[in-house]
């Protein structure tokens, strides 16, 4: 009998913390649940990354409610995954606002990733039955988009593959605050499944180059110092090109995806074991880095079948 995903296990709820990043930037961050940030405007809220369930959402709302009577007026996508995209109808916002490649990931795969996401990690879908359906952008851009909420200027840009072909960061160079969405991570793993990993670095630098005070990573901690975010972006990159090298190293040496999995696993358990999710993203981010090594540049389409399949022949042997 295979072993159920790690993350079904993972049952315990997390403590909420709402942190103040600049007079108008807070983060809401659950002990290395997915993250949500926002921007009071002048006239309206701007909520980055909308939760996976509408009744989740409200509890963002509530925080907001602490700080702003304000309408939340706008929902911004930083990618196409479920936990991050299947609550934005909880706000009541106008405008959910994606990049094109995100909009057309939800197009091409957005059905499959809901039903693989809430079967690999149940306790993230609270309420699963509140949501009404998938979720559509209702602003689409190409690149780079610049909004003001009044005065308040809010960059969202896409730097580059990473996370996904169409992650997006939001950019408040006044404040210095920036929303990387699972771009970086903090003591948590990144999720590579359906990842850019050679082009990975790279954007991290473009991230780097803005100089960031403070960071909200796509999972963490709230990073309110120059010098945490620089460690956010040095771990998560140390993930991903470690990672990376070590499965490409497997395949060129004609080792199957087991055998890169183990040995793969050995050599990061040391250094990166203890961040959150680790033994439940590992098997994903090993068996794309195993596309990519090979030679396949789009990540394949994850079913629920393909889930079980991919588990049950890695993680449990």
């Amino acid at each position: 009998m295979s072993k159920a995903f790690a993350s079904k296990g993972d049952l315990d709820p997390k403590t909420v913390s709402f942190t103040r990043l600049a007079d108008n930037a807070y983060a809401y961050t659950a002990e290395g649940d997915p993250n949500t940030g926002v921007i009071i405007g002048d006239d309206c809220v701007m909520v980055i990354d909308a939760q996976a369930t509408p009744v989740m959402a409200q509890d963002v709302v509530r925080h907001i409610r602490t700080v702003t009577d304000k309408p939340i007026r706008h929902v911004v996508l930083s990618h196409y995954h479920a936990v991050r995209v299947l609550g934005a109808s909880g706000y009541g916002a106008q405008n959910v606002i994606a990049s094109r490649d995100t909009y057309d990931l939800i197009v091409e795969r957005g059905a499959q990733d809901y039903q693989s996401e809430f079967e690999r990690f149940p306790r993230l879908f609270q309420a699963v039955d509140s949501i009404p359906g998938l979720t559509w952008p209702t602003i689409v851009f190409e690149r780079e988009l610049t909004m003001w909420l009044g005065k308040t200027e809010v960059r969202l840009l896409q730097l580059g593959r990473g996370h996904t072909k169409g992650d997006t960061v939001a950019w408040m160079p006044n404040e210095g605050v920036l929303f990387s969405g699972d771009l970086v991570e903090y003591g948590a793993t990144p999720y590579t499944g359906d990842a850019y990993l050679r082009d990975w670095p790279a954007t991290l630098d473009r991230i780097a180059e803005l100089k960031p005070r403070a960071l909200v990573p796509g999972r963490g901690d709230a990073l309110q110092t120059p010098a945490a975010v620089e460690e956010s972006l040095r771990g998560t990159r140390a993930f991903v090109t470690r990672m990376y090298e070590s499965v490409r190293e497997a395949r060129a040496a004609g080792k199957d995806l087991k055998q890169a999995y183990d040995e793969t696993r050995e050599r990061l358990l040391p250094e990166f074991g203890h961040w959150v999710i680790f033994e439940h993203c590992l098997p994903f981010d090993i068996s794309r880095a195993y596309d990519e090594a090979g030679g396949l540049d789009d990540p394949r389409i994850w079913t629920a079948e393909r889930d079980a399949e991919m588990w049950q022949a890695m993680a449990n042997g």
